[in-house]
């Protein structure tokens, strides 16, 4: 007797193993409580003011959040993966673009993630930071094979312990230099732009964000699935930010393993960020093993032991292409959400048979040209590129849509 998938990589997820608002809280907060925001956050700490950084943190993460609801709710409703969604938009084959970009970017975030941790442990106790990187590789990678069931019990002890650390570094920030009338008076030394700030903000969780499916699939329901994703990008990713920030603004360091060793915390941080950056490493190949396995068909704990050996291996060069790395998923990722979005909710009002039951079109070119022209409108538009792209993107895609139920008719008319 064939052994049911509890990941359900390649179908609907069924009734009985949908979960309730705490689990998938913890999930999603576990997902969203990432080093790595830390130290974007630091970034914009040591360019902005205050003020500026509230914002900036606030209108990224606002965004973040609206977005992320509706791709929420689509995955409650259909109990889909962002990648199973995508054939219905981008054609089965079609899909695999996709598949292939998200799946991809996952696995250069387990690589950041992978060195984030090595590198501190290194500089504390002088060990090899390849045996490092080697060894917590293999231990993130082993942890992720067994799927959402370990996500959830990781993410149960990982998300209070970074909460507590951030707030006692911050505490410390602010008992050693004045409280927060000092940060509220610091003055950028290299200001950086409001949407520029805003960008980064939202590039550092874009692909997490179209990925939301993988995990909300799994909620009983919708208000579960949108109250969760919500609470989880809007605040647990500000205030990752806004740890991070505030110690990089009085410490001028942006890497949040500097300003807590400066703290004498580095013990504790080692311990509380390897915990935290296990379990959002855990995540990402959770994804990806979703994403290749649309590709490939093959069972998605495999794709997981090889994306986390792929990452394992490139971590410290995604690590030290970190701003690049955002620079990509400025222009390639958000566009996919939003075409999925667009074609559930106004071009398929908001209904999508069976997969079993659905006859797919291999590729559907309007769903390829409203993603490019959503790529294009992050590289050359002004503004907020990852903004630009999405409403770019389901501009185009519904325009395109339109013409296409008008060719579709007139040329069957003329064979």
């Amino acid at each position: 007797m064939k052994r049911e998938d509890a990941d359900f990589a390649l179908g609907h997820v069924k009734d009985t193993h949908k979960n309730g608002f705490i689990p998938m809280m913890v999930v999603m907060l576990g997902f969203t409580f990432f080093s790595a925001s830390m130290w974007a956050g630091g970034k914009l700490g040591v360019g902005l003011t205050a003020v500026e950084l509230l914002t900036a943190v606030m209108a990224g993460n606002l965004i973040l959040g609206c977005y992320t609801a509706f791709l929420a709710a689509i995955a409650a409703r259909t109990g889909l993966s962002t990648h199973l969604l995508a054939r219905y938009s981008f054609g089965e084959k079609g899909s695999y673009l996709p598949s292939f970009l998200l799946g991809i970017t996952q696995v250069g975030w387990f690589g950041v993630g992978v060195a984030m941790f090595a590198l501190p442990v290194q500089k504390v106790t002088g060990w090899d930071i390849n045996v490092l990187i080697g060894v917590s590789g293999i231990i993130m990678t082993a942890t992720a094979w067994f799927g959402i069931r370990a996500l959830t019990i990781l993410s149960l002890f990982a998300v209070p312990a970074i909460a507590a650390l951030g707030f006692v570094s911050v505490g410390a920030a602010f008992e050693e230099f004045g409280g927060l009338q000092a940060w509220l008076a610091k003055v950028p030394a290299e200001p950086i732009g409001l949407f520029t700030a805003i960008g980064i903000c939202v590039a550092s969780f874009i692909s997490g964000g179209t990925l939301t499916p993988d995990f909300t699939r799994f909620s009983r329901n919708t208000k579960i699935a949108v109250s969760t994703t919500v609470i989880a990008f809007f605040l647990g990713n500000s205030l990752m930010f806004l740890f991070g920030a505030v110690g990089a603004t009085f410490y001028q360091q942006a890497d949040i393993s500097e300003v807590l060793l400066k703290q004498g915390m580095i013990v504790w941080a080692m311990i509380i960020l390897g915990l935290n950056i296990w379990t959002t490493n855990d995540s990402a190949l959770y994804a990806s093993g979703l994403g290749f396995s649309n590709i490939t068909r093959l069972p998605k704990k495999l794709l997981v032991l090889v994306n986390g050996a792929v990452g394992t291996l490139m971590a410290l060069y995604l690590y030290n292409n970190f701003v690049g790395w955002l620079s990509f998923l400025n222009t390639m990722l958000p566009s996919i959400g939003g075409i999925i979005i667009a074609d559930y909710f106004l071009v398929r009002k908001g209904h999508y048979g069976k997969l079993e039951d659905t006859r797919f079109e291999s590729i559907r070119p309007t769903a390829v040209i409203a993603w490019l022209a959503g790529v294009l409108a992050a590289r050359y538009i002004p503004g907020i590129a990852p903004v630009n792209s999405v409403c770019c993107a389901v501009g185009v895609y519904l325009v395109a849509e339109q013409l296409a139920r008008v060719i579709r008719p007139a040329a069957s008319a003329r064979s």
